[in-house]
C-alpha cells in the first residue's frame, strides 16, 4: 500500500517517508528552527519535539509520559503497541526499578570488559571472511554480525540463526509502524523460539543472562515469570542488535568518506574513546516514543492524555543550542552529553556494552583495513522506522 508523500513536515511528519529515511537531518534542522514541536495525523496522531531541552523534559517526566508505547504504529486498539511487554523499558516505577536492578550487574563495566576479547575475535574473524576480496558490503558482512554474535552469547542461545534474527528485527522494528500481519507473526515466532531456550535453561543452567533471570528474585522474593523473562530477552535482542549494528555501519560510512578522520584515528589511537562518543552523538540511531498519560503542555503545545509522542534523540543531538558545530563530527569533542542512549530512568541499560562493541568494531576494522572508501554513494540504503542505520554499505579497500 503506497503512502502519500509528505508535503509539510510541520503538520504531516512521517518517519517512513523516503526523503526522511534518506536524510532526516535537514528536516530536523527545519523543524527546530520553524516548528520545534511538530505534529502529524498519521499513526492516529503523533507529536514530534525536536529540541534538546524539550526531549530531555519529556524523557525525564515518567509521571506524565509513559514508555509503555515505545513504538509508533498504525495500531490504535492497544496501548502496548505490538501486544507484548519488554521490561524494564515498557514499565513504570517501582516495578521498572526492580527489574532494572536485576539486569544492571549483567552490563557493568567489569562484566563488559570480559566480553571485549571475545568481541575483538568476532570482529577479526568476520574480516577474515572478506578481506581478500578488496571490498564488501560492510553493513551486511560486518556491522550486523558483531552485535548478533555478542548478544546471543550473552543470552546463551546459538548464533547460528542469524538470518532468523535479522528477519525478526526487520519485521518488529522496520515493518511495525504499518502494523502488518507479518509483524504479529514475528512476535509469535520469536516468543516461541525464546520460550524453548528458557525451558532448556531450567534443566541445563549456564553462565548467561537467561540463567541469571531464572535465578533472580524481585524484592518480594518472587521469581520472575516466564513471560517476564521472555519480555526481557526480546528487549535485549531488539535493543542490543539493531541499534549497535546501525551505529557501527554509520561510523564506518563516515570514516569511508572522511579520510582525514580515518587517518587521525589511526595515528592517534587514544582518540577512539571520544571518537566513539562523537559517532554515537552524530549518528544516534534510535528514536523512542511515549504515551501521554496526563494532560500537560510542552513548549507551548497542549498534549492530551492518550496522545503519542516521538522522541527523536538524533535531532536533540544536532541541536545547536546544546552542541557547538552540531553537524560536524569532532573526534576529540569533550563536552558531549548526547542522547544516543536516551535519558532519564529509561536510559539504555546496555550502554556500556554498546560502547564497547562500537569501539572494538572500529578499532579492529582500522587495524585490519586502514584504507577504505565508499564504492557507490547511491548504493547506500537505510533502514526505515525508529532505528536508522545503513543496510547496504559497499566499500572498497586495501589491507595489511
Amino acid at each position: 500500500m503506497s503512502r502519500p508523500p509528505v508535503t509539510d513536515w510541520e503538520t504531516d511528519f512521517d518517519h517512513l517517508d523516503p526523503a526522511f529515511v534518506a536524510d532526516p537531518y535537514p528536516i530536523y534542522d527545519h523543524l527546530r528552527e520553524q516548528c520545534p514541536i511538530a505534529h502529524t495525523d498519521r499513526y492516529h496522531g503523533v507529536w514530534i519535539p525536536t529540541r534538546y531541552d524539550d526531549l530531555a523534559a519529556i524523557a525525564h517526566d515518567h509521571q506524565r509520559f509513559s514508555s509503555r508505547t515505545i513504538l509508533i504504529t498504525d495500531r490504535a486498539e492497544s496501548p502496548t503497541d505490538l501486544g507484548f511487554h519488554a521490561p524494564p523499558i515498557t514499565e513504570a516505577p517501582p516495578y521498572h526499578t526492580d527489574i532494572r536492578r536485576i539486569l544492571l550487574p549483567l552490563f557493568s563495566p567489569a562484566v563488559v570488559a570480559e566480553y571485549e576479547p571475545i568481541t575483538r575475535t568476532i570482529a577479526s574473524d568476520l574480516i577474515d571472511a572478506f578481506v581478500d576480496d578488496s571490498g564488501c558490503d560492510a553493513a551486511a558482512a560486518y556491522a550486523q554480525h558483531v552485535p548478533i554474535k555478542v548478544i546471543t552469547r550473552l543470552l546463551g542461545i546459538p548464533d547460528s540463526d542469524h538470518a532468523q534474527f535479522r528477519d525478526w528485527i526487520h519485521r518488529l522494528v522496520e515493518q511495525s509502524p504499518l502494523a502488518s500481519d507479518s509483524t504479529y507473526d514475528a512476535i509469535i515466532e520469536i516468543g516461541g523460539y525464546l520460550s524453548s531456550h528458557i525451558e532448556q535453561h531450567r534443566t541445563h543452567p549456564a553462565h548467561d543472562v537467561i540463567t541469571h533471570l531464572l535465578d533472580a528474585r524481585l524484592p518480594d522474593d518472587r521469581l520472575l515469570t516466564r513471560d517476564e523473562i521472555l519480555g526481557v530477552c526480546i528487549l535485549l535482542l531488539l535493543a542490543g542488535i539493531d541499534t549497535t549494528w546501525s551505529a557501527i555501519g554509520s561510523s564506518l560510512l563516515h570514516l569511508a568518506t572522511h579520510p582525514d578522520d580515518r587517518h587521525r584515528l589511526r595515528t592517534e589511537p587514544d582518540l577512539i574513546h571520544t571518537a566513539t562518543e562523537e559517532f554515537l552523538r552524530a549518528f544516534a540511531p534510535v528514536t523512542m516514543a511515549r504515551e501521554v498519560i496526563e494532560d500537560t503542555e510542552i513548549g507551548g503545545c497542549p498534549m492530551r492524555k492518550g496522545d503519542r509522542v516521538l522522541l527523536p534523540f538524533p535531532s536533540g543531538n544536532r541541536d545547536p543550542n546544546a552542541f557547538d558545530r552540531p553537524d560536524d563530527v569532532v573526534l576529540d569533542r569533550q563536552a558531549n552529553r548526547h542522547f544516543a542512549f536516551g535519558v532519564g530512568i529509561h536510559r539504555c541499560l546496555g550502554s556500556n556494552l554498546a560502547r564497547m562493541e562500537l569501539r572494538v568494531a572500529i578499532e579492529t576494522w582500522l587495524e585490519r583495513i586502514p584504507e577504505f572508501e565508499l564504492t557507490d554513494p547511491d548504493a547506500v540504503t537505510w533502514s526505515a522506522g525508529q532505528v536508522r542505520g545503513p543496510r547496504h554499505l559497499p566499500l572498497t579497500f586495501t589491507y595489511r
